[in-house]
């Protein structure tokens, strides 16, 4: 089968479409044909070296696809089940196959594409896992998400109106109306205007930034309330000082929550939005697009039809 891989590190450039064995699945595994695979952040990061790992390696952390072959102990499922799934370190979703975990797959929402599917898995379980297990936001509470426009910011609006909060976002003012589409019930131009001068009583700050704009959030929270951060450490001193608490923390795949985010995306609460599209040939494009321009939701790589 055909897998992009790294053998050194670097830009771009060093991506290379390889031959390789078509991967086997063990005990409850099972092969997934790759119809799609998104590009995300963490991509680039470890294939510039900073994230670490061994090579040669496959990037790509989510896919959508069919059943191709299962394990002894995958007796739910078969051949041609269309699913998505997060993927663990050391397996790259960047393959025309890949192994993939009962612990890290879900059946595909129905209303999707393998296309738009392909959008859903890190994003979603990043957004979830910051919003409800270390933000335990709930309905009726007010959350500022920063960086609302982006791949995990776009879906976390959407998790945060479904679960019945308040939401404030900051994004630039061209991404306006995307975001208000999404449910966002205010936005703010992060370009031109101080986010604490706009928006307080904040029982949550979903922080998908970092910087200064971490540094400035802890001044929009409520006594009590919590900074989420997916990029950087909060500092505990901040935290005391405002009588508030703050957490980072990095996601990890877990398949009950993406059947949740199936379920949502299924009864309409939820829309994943795919900016753009490349084959799997023109990788290299489409995550040159993702570092250096100004994207909405997700770019995603068409693996198979």
């Amino acid at each position: 089968m055909k897998a992009v891989r790294i053998h050194t590190f670097g830009g771009p450039e060093v991506l290379s479409l390889d031959e390789v064995p078509l991967p086997q699945p063990r005990d409850d595994e099972v092969t997934l044909k790759v119809c799609a695979a998104s590009v995300n952040p963490i991509d680039s990061k470890t294939r510039e070296g900073s994230a670490g790992g061994d090579l040669p390696v496959t990037l790509g952390r989510d896919v959508s696809g069919v059943v191709e072959l299962c394990g002894t102990r995958a007796h739910t499922l078969k051949k041609g089940d269309p699913m998505f799934a997060m993927l663990g370190h050391g397996r790259g979703g960047n393959a025309e196959y890949v192994v993939v975990k009962a612990t890290e797959a879900a059946a595909k929402p129905e209303r999707l594409s393998h296309v738009e599917a392909a959008a859903v898995p890190l994003a979603g379980v990043t957004a979830w896992q910051g919003l409800f297990d270390h933000g335990d936001l709930k309905s009726g509470q007010r959350v500022l998400i920063h960086g609302g426009a982006g791949g995990v910011g776009h879906l976390a609006i959407q998790f945060a109106k479904a679960a019945g909060a308040f939401v404030a976002t900051t994004v630039a003012a061209e991404d306006f109306d995307f975001v208000r589409k999404l449910g966002a019930d205010q936005a703010v131009d992060y370009k031109n205007q101080r986010f604490e001068d706009e928006v307080e009583d904040i029982d949550m700050v979903f922080d998908l930034v970092a910087g200064d704009t971490q540094d400035r959030s802890w001044n929009v929270l409520k006594p009590g309330g919590i900074l989420v951060s997916t990029v950087s450490e909060p500092t505990a001193e901040q935290a005391r000082l405002h009588q508030a608490r703050g957490v980072s923390y990095l996601a990890e795949p877990n398949a009950a929550q993406l059947a949740r985010i199936s379920r949502l995306i299924d009864a309409g609460k939820v829309t994943p939005f795919v900016q753009a599209t490349y084959p799997l040939e023109e990788i290299a494009k489409a995550e040159e697009r993702l570092e250096r321009e100004h994207t909405r939701g997700k770019i995603v790589v068409e693996v198979a039809a």
